[in-house]
Protein backbone atom coordinates (compact mmCIF):
# COMPACT_ATOMS: atom_id res chain seq x y z
CA UNK A 1 0.00 0.00 0.00
CA UNK A 2 1.03 3.77 -0.37
CA UNK A 3 2.15 5.92 2.58
CA UNK A 4 3.43 9.46 3.35
CA UNK A 5 6.35 8.79 5.39
CA UNK A 6 9.46 10.43 7.28
CA UNK A 7 12.43 8.08 6.06
CA UNK A 8 15.43 9.97 7.09
CA UNK A 9 16.19 13.11 9.48
CA UNK A 10 16.33 16.63 7.82
CA UNK A 11 14.37 14.89 4.68
CA UNK A 12 11.30 16.36 3.66
CA UNK A 13 8.47 13.31 3.49
CA UNK A 14 8.03 11.05 1.33
CA UNK A 15 5.41 8.50 -0.91
CA UNK A 16 6.22 5.00 -0.48
CA UNK A 17 5.07 1.31 -0.90
CA UNK A 18 4.74 -0.34 2.43
CA UNK A 19 2.99 -3.67 3.05
CA UNK A 20 -0.61 -3.85 4.10
CA UNK A 21 -1.04 -4.42 8.39
CA UNK A 22 -3.15 -7.22 9.38
CA UNK A 23 -4.95 -6.72 12.70
CA UNK A 24 -3.57 -8.76 15.65
CA UNK A 25 -5.70 -9.77 18.96
CA UNK A 26 -7.62 -6.54 19.71
CA UNK A 27 -6.55 -4.11 17.07
CA UNK A 28 -8.57 -2.83 14.14
CA UNK A 29 -7.66 -2.20 10.62
CA UNK A 30 -8.77 1.00 8.93
CA UNK A 31 -9.67 1.66 5.51
CA UNK A 32 -8.45 5.60 5.33
CA UNK A 33 -10.52 8.17 4.05
CA UNK A 34 -9.28 11.57 5.38
CA UNK A 35 -5.96 12.58 7.37
CA UNK A 36 -5.38 16.17 8.57
CA UNK A 37 -2.34 17.89 8.12
CA UNK A 38 -0.62 19.62 11.15
CA UNK A 39 2.41 22.17 12.53
CA UNK A 40 2.98 18.88 15.04
CA UNK A 41 4.01 16.67 12.20
CA UNK A 42 6.54 20.09 11.11
CA UNK A 43 7.93 19.95 14.61
CA UNK A 44 8.73 16.34 14.70
CA UNK A 45 10.68 16.59 11.55
CA UNK A 46 12.38 19.49 12.49
CA UNK A 47 14.04 17.87 15.24
CA UNK A 48 17.76 17.31 15.17
CA UNK A 49 18.76 13.59 15.05
CA UNK A 50 19.53 13.47 18.73
CA UNK A 51 16.29 15.03 19.69
CA UNK A 52 14.61 12.71 17.36
CA UNK A 53 16.18 9.71 18.63
CA UNK A 54 16.04 10.82 22.02
CA UNK A 55 12.11 11.36 21.70
CA UNK A 56 12.16 7.56 20.55
CA UNK A 57 10.60 7.94 17.40
CA UNK A 58 10.98 5.73 14.63
CA UNK A 59 12.24 5.49 11.15
CA UNK A 60 10.52 5.37 8.60
CA UNK A 61 7.33 6.83 10.61
CA UNK A 62 4.14 7.23 8.81
CA UNK A 63 2.77 10.20 9.23
CA UNK A 64 -0.73 11.34 10.38
CA UNK A 65 -2.11 11.95 13.79
CA UNK A 66 -5.75 12.91 12.74
CA UNK A 67 -7.27 10.43 10.48
CA UNK A 68 -10.79 8.90 9.88
CA UNK A 69 -11.92 5.87 7.82
CA UNK A 70 -14.26 2.62 7.61
CA UNK A 71 -13.18 -0.75 9.82
CA UNK A 72 -11.98 -2.81 7.01
CA UNK A 73 -10.80 -5.91 9.32
CA UNK A 74 -11.59 -6.85 13.02
CA UNK A 75 -9.08 -8.52 14.95
CA UNK A 76 -10.35 -11.44 17.33
CA UNK A 77 -11.52 -9.99 20.45
CA UNK A 78 -13.36 -6.90 19.09
CA UNK A 79 -16.44 -6.10 20.23
CA UNK A 80 -18.72 -3.37 19.41
CA UNK A 81 -17.64 -2.37 16.01
CA UNK A 82 -18.35 -4.21 12.77
CA UNK A 83 -16.79 -4.48 9.07
CA UNK A 84 -18.26 -0.93 7.26
CA UNK A 85 -18.25 0.99 10.36
CA UNK A 86 -17.06 4.71 9.42
CA UNK A 87 -14.77 5.88 12.61
CA UNK A 88 -12.48 9.14 14.06
CA UNK A 89 -9.46 8.11 15.72
CA UNK A 90 -8.66 9.43 19.02
CA UNK A 91 -5.62 9.98 18.73
CA UNK A 92 -3.76 10.22 22.48
CA UNK A 93 -2.90 6.73 22.91
CA UNK A 94 -2.43 5.77 26.91
CA UNK A 95 -1.79 2.32 28.83
CA UNK A 96 -5.72 1.99 29.30
CA UNK A 97 -4.74 0.83 32.88
CA UNK A 98 -3.75 3.93 34.80
CA UNK A 99 -5.71 6.59 36.89
CA UNK A 100 -6.04 9.26 34.24
CA UNK A 101 -7.02 6.34 31.55
CA UNK A 102 -9.38 5.27 33.26
CA UNK A 103 -10.77 8.83 33.93
CA UNK A 104 -10.74 8.61 29.79
CA UNK A 105 -8.10 11.15 29.79
CA UNK A 106 -5.19 8.96 27.55
CA UNK A 107 -4.17 12.41 26.79
CA UNK A 108 -2.44 12.66 30.59
CA UNK A 109 -1.56 8.82 30.52
CA UNK A 110 0.78 7.99 33.38
CA UNK A 111 2.52 5.05 31.88
CA UNK A 112 2.87 6.10 28.39
CA UNK A 113 6.62 7.85 28.19
CA UNK A 114 7.70 5.12 30.52
CA UNK A 115 6.04 2.19 27.99
CA UNK A 116 7.02 3.92 25.10
CA UNK A 117 3.28 4.86 24.08
CA UNK A 118 3.38 6.98 21.55
CA UNK A 119 0.73 8.94 18.70
CA UNK A 120 -0.38 7.60 15.53
CA UNK A 121 1.68 9.52 13.34
CA UNK A 122 3.47 10.77 16.33
CA UNK A 123 5.66 7.69 17.08
CA UNK A 124 3.28 4.72 16.06
CA UNK A 125 2.36 4.21 11.98
CA UNK A 126 0.14 7.11 11.30
CA UNK A 127 -3.13 7.51 8.86
CA UNK A 128 -1.57 9.28 6.02
CA UNK A 129 -1.67 6.39 4.15
CA UNK A 130 -4.34 3.69 2.16
CA UNK A 131 -4.98 1.31 5.60
CA UNK A 132 -4.05 1.94 9.46
CA UNK A 133 -3.79 0.06 11.87
CA UNK A 134 -5.43 0.85 15.29
CA UNK A 135 -3.97 -0.82 18.44
CA UNK A 136 -7.58 -0.91 20.12
CA UNK A 137 -11.19 -0.45 19.85
CA UNK A 138 -11.43 1.97 22.36
CA UNK A 139 -9.42 4.71 20.23
CA UNK A 140 -12.25 4.60 17.54
CA UNK A 141 -15.33 7.27 18.22
CA UNK A 142 -18.32 6.83 15.80
CA UNK A 143 -18.46 9.69 12.88
CA UNK A 144 -21.72 8.34 11.89
CA UNK A 145 -22.75 10.50 8.41
CA UNK A 146 -20.57 13.17 8.94
CA UNK A 147 -18.30 14.14 5.85
CA UNK A 148 -14.45 12.64 7.09
CA UNK A 149 -12.69 14.82 4.89
CA UNK A 150 -14.53 17.79 6.59
CA UNK A 151 -14.45 16.45 10.01
CA UNK A 152 -10.94 14.70 10.57
CA UNK A 153 -9.02 17.03 11.48
CA UNK A 154 -11.78 17.70 15.01
CA UNK A 155 -9.75 15.10 16.19
CA UNK A 156 -6.92 17.41 16.77
CA UNK A 157 -7.79 20.90 15.52
CA UNK A 158 -11.11 21.30 16.77
CA UNK A 159 -10.36 18.50 20.38
CA UNK A 160 -7.37 20.30 21.36
CA UNK A 161 -8.73 23.73 21.53
CA UNK A 162 -11.99 22.43 23.35
CA UNK A 163 -10.24 20.89 25.91
CA UNK A 164 -8.29 24.31 26.42
CA UNK A 165 -11.66 26.25 26.40
CA UNK A 166 -13.54 24.04 28.39
CA UNK A 167 -12.31 24.70 31.29
CA UNK A 168 -12.11 28.16 30.91
CA UNK A 169 -15.62 28.60 30.20
CA UNK A 170 -16.52 29.43 33.68
CA UNK A 171 -14.53 32.73 33.30
CA UNK A 172 -16.67 33.39 29.89
CA UNK A 173 -20.01 34.46 30.35
CA UNK A 174 -21.50 37.73 28.91
CA UNK A 175 -19.43 40.59 29.21
CA UNK A 176 -16.17 38.66 29.26
CA UNK A 177 -13.66 38.97 26.22
CA UNK A 178 -11.65 35.86 24.55
CA UNK A 179 -8.26 36.44 22.83
CA UNK A 180 -7.29 33.87 20.45
CA UNK A 181 -4.05 33.95 18.75
CA UNK A 182 -3.23 32.12 16.03
CA UNK A 183 -5.73 31.74 13.36
CA UNK A 184 -5.17 28.80 11.42
CA UNK A 185 -5.94 25.28 11.63
CA UNK A 186 -6.83 25.53 15.33
CA UNK A 187 -7.52 29.31 15.95
CA UNK A 188 -10.25 29.39 13.54
CA UNK A 189 -12.23 26.54 15.05
CA UNK A 190 -11.64 27.84 18.41
CA UNK A 191 -13.34 30.58 17.35
CA UNK A 192 -16.12 28.96 16.48
CA UNK A 193 -15.90 26.60 19.89
CA UNK A 194 -15.83 30.09 21.61
CA UNK A 195 -19.12 31.53 19.76
CA UNK A 196 -20.80 28.35 20.54
CA UNK A 197 -20.02 27.45 24.20
CA UNK A 198 -19.60 31.12 25.84
CA UNK A 199 -21.18 34.40 26.27
CA UNK A 200 -17.42 36.14 25.66
CA UNK A 201 -16.47 38.69 23.17
CA UNK A 202 -13.88 37.31 20.92
CA UNK A 203 -10.94 38.94 19.58
CA UNK A 204 -8.45 36.90 16.77
CA UNK A 205 -4.99 37.73 16.13
CA UNK A 206 -2.94 37.06 13.27
CA UNK A 207 0.30 38.38 11.52
CA UNK A 208 -1.37 39.63 7.96
CA UNK A 209 -5.32 40.73 7.04
CA UNK A 210 -5.91 37.48 4.75
CA UNK A 211 -5.15 35.12 7.84
CA UNK A 212 -8.11 37.88 9.67
CA UNK A 213 -10.22 37.56 6.89
CA UNK A 214 -11.00 33.63 7.61
CA UNK A 215 -11.31 34.74 11.63
CA UNK A 216 -13.93 37.24 10.65
CA UNK A 217 -15.94 34.66 8.43
CA UNK A 218 -15.74 31.85 11.57
CA UNK A 219 -17.30 34.60 14.05
CA UNK A 220 -14.53 36.48 15.51
CA UNK A 221 -15.83 39.98 17.02
CA UNK A 222 -12.63 42.00 16.46
CA UNK A 223 -9.32 41.22 14.37
CA UNK A 224 -5.77 42.54 15.13
CA UNK A 225 -2.70 42.63 13.57
CA UNK A 226 -0.06 39.79 16.18
CA UNK A 227 2.51 42.96 16.29
CA UNK A 228 4.66 43.88 19.51
CA UNK A 229 1.37 46.77 19.91
CA UNK A 230 -1.18 44.17 20.17
CA UNK A 231 -1.59 43.73 24.16
CA UNK A 232 -1.85 47.62 23.80
CA UNK A 233 -4.49 47.43 21.66
CA UNK A 234 -6.39 44.10 23.15
CA UNK A 235 -6.67 46.90 26.40
CA UNK A 236 -8.11 49.00 24.08
CA UNK A 237 -10.68 46.57 23.13
CA UNK A 238 -11.40 45.64 27.12
CA UNK A 239 -11.76 49.09 28.15
CA UNK A 240 -8.61 48.88 29.24
CA UNK A 241 -9.18 45.87 31.69
CA UNK A 242 -7.29 42.86 29.47
CA UNK A 243 -9.16 39.85 28.65
CA UNK A 244 -10.58 37.00 30.67
CA UNK A 245 -9.09 34.08 28.77
CA UNK A 246 -6.22 34.15 26.40
CA UNK A 247 -5.74 30.92 24.01
CA UNK A 248 -2.29 30.92 22.19
CA UNK A 249 -2.18 28.68 19.58
CA UNK A 250 1.13 29.65 18.43
CA UNK A 251 3.59 29.64 21.53
CA UNK A 252 6.44 31.58 20.17
CA UNK A 253 8.13 33.50 22.55
CA UNK A 254 6.45 36.78 21.52
CA UNK A 255 2.91 35.62 20.77
CA UNK A 256 3.29 34.14 24.88
CA UNK A 257 4.57 37.73 25.83
CA UNK A 258 1.46 39.12 24.08
CA UNK A 259 -0.86 36.71 25.77
CA UNK A 260 0.48 37.56 29.10
CA UNK A 261 0.56 40.38 28.55
CA UNK A 262 -3.05 40.81 27.49
CA UNK A 263 -4.30 38.97 30.63
CA UNK A 264 -6.95 40.21 33.03
CA UNK A 265 -6.79 40.04 36.40
CA UNK A 266 -8.32 36.37 37.37
CA UNK A 267 -7.84 35.64 33.69
CA UNK A 268 -6.37 32.01 32.36
CA UNK A 269 -3.34 32.10 29.98
CA UNK A 270 -3.32 28.82 28.08
CA UNK A 271 -0.27 28.14 25.83
CA UNK A 272 -1.45 25.93 22.55
CA UNK A 273 0.95 26.29 20.20
CA UNK A 274 4.68 24.63 19.99
CA UNK A 275 6.23 27.65 19.06
CA UNK A 276 9.15 26.98 21.79
CA UNK A 277 8.40 30.49 23.27
CA UNK A 278 8.96 30.50 27.36
CA UNK A 279 6.38 32.26 29.52
CA UNK A 280 8.12 35.04 32.03
CA UNK A 281 5.57 35.23 34.77
CA UNK A 282 5.72 36.51 38.48
CA UNK A 283 4.95 39.21 40.60
CA UNK A 284 4.05 42.62 39.18
CA UNK A 285 4.75 40.84 35.29
CA UNK A 286 0.97 39.12 34.98
CA UNK A 287 -2.31 40.41 36.16
CA UNK A 288 -3.18 39.63 39.78
CA UNK A 289 -4.48 36.25 40.22
CA UNK A 290 -4.01 35.03 36.42
CA UNK A 291 -3.57 31.38 35.87
CA UNK A 292 -1.34 30.14 33.29
CA UNK A 293 -1.69 26.62 32.01
CA UNK A 294 -0.29 24.32 29.33
CA UNK A 295 -2.60 21.15 28.54
CA UNK A 296 -2.39 18.55 25.91
CA UNK A 297 -5.07 17.44 23.02
CA UNK A 298 -7.74 16.56 24.76
CA UNK A 299 -9.93 13.46 26.46
CA UNK A 300 -12.46 10.49 24.31
CA UNK A 301 -15.24 11.76 25.54
CA UNK A 302 -14.64 15.34 24.76
CA UNK A 303 -13.79 14.33 21.29
CA UNK A 304 -17.58 13.26 20.83
CA UNK A 305 -18.79 16.11 22.09
CA UNK A 306 -16.67 17.98 19.67
CA UNK A 307 -18.34 15.60 17.12
CA UNK A 308 -21.45 16.45 18.08
CA UNK A 309 -20.89 20.18 17.38
CA UNK A 310 -20.22 19.54 14.37
CA UNK A 311 -23.06 17.55 13.47
CA UNK A 312 -25.32 20.66 14.64
CA UNK A 313 -23.48 23.00 12.42
CA UNK A 314 -21.98 24.99 15.04
CA UNK A 315 -18.18 23.85 13.90
CA UNK A 316 -17.02 23.48 10.85
CA UNK A 317 -13.31 22.94 9.32
CA UNK A 318 -11.98 25.16 6.12
CA UNK A 319 -10.72 22.44 4.17
CA UNK A 320 -7.87 22.37 1.35
CA UNK A 321 -7.69 18.77 0.07
CA UNK A 322 -4.83 17.02 -1.24
CA UNK A 323 -4.39 13.45 -3.04
CA UNK A 324 -2.35 11.05 -1.10
CA UNK A 325 0.36 11.41 -3.88
CA UNK A 326 0.23 14.86 -3.41
CA UNK A 327 0.79 14.94 0.56
CA UNK A 328 4.12 16.27 0.46
CA UNK A 329 3.11 19.39 -1.35
CA UNK A 330 0.64 19.43 1.53
CA UNK A 331 3.71 20.25 3.72
CA UNK A 332 5.16 22.40 1.69
CA UNK A 333 2.28 24.93 1.84
CA UNK A 334 1.75 24.27 5.24
CA UNK A 335 5.71 25.24 6.09
CA UNK A 336 5.37 28.44 3.85
CA UNK A 337 2.41 29.48 5.46
CA UNK A 338 -0.39 29.13 2.64
CA UNK A 339 -2.84 26.54 3.97
CA UNK A 340 -6.03 28.25 4.73
CA UNK A 341 -7.50 26.60 7.58
CA UNK A 342 -6.54 22.70 7.52
CA UNK A 343 -4.86 20.41 5.07
CA UNK A 344 -6.49 17.22 4.55
CA UNK A 345 -4.84 14.35 2.98
CA UNK A 346 -7.60 12.00 0.88
CA UNK A 347 -6.18 8.76 -0.20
Amino acid sequence: MKALQYTRIGSHPEIVEIPKPSPGPGQVLLKITAAGVCHSDEFVMGLSEEEYTGGGYPLPLTLGHEGAGIVEELGEGVEHLAVGDAVAVYGPWGCGRCQKCAEGKENYCLNAAAEGIKPPGLGAPGSMAEYMLVDDARHLVPLGDLDPVQNVSLTDAGLTPYHAIKTSLPKLGAGTYAVVIGTGGLGHVAIQILRALSGATVIALDVNDEKLALAKEVGAHHTVISDASAAEEIRRLTGGLGANAVFDFVGAEPTIATAVAAAASEADVTIVGIGGGTAHVGFGSIAYDAALRVPYWGTRAELIEVLELARSGQVSVEVQRYSLDDGPKAYEALAAGTVRGRAVIVP
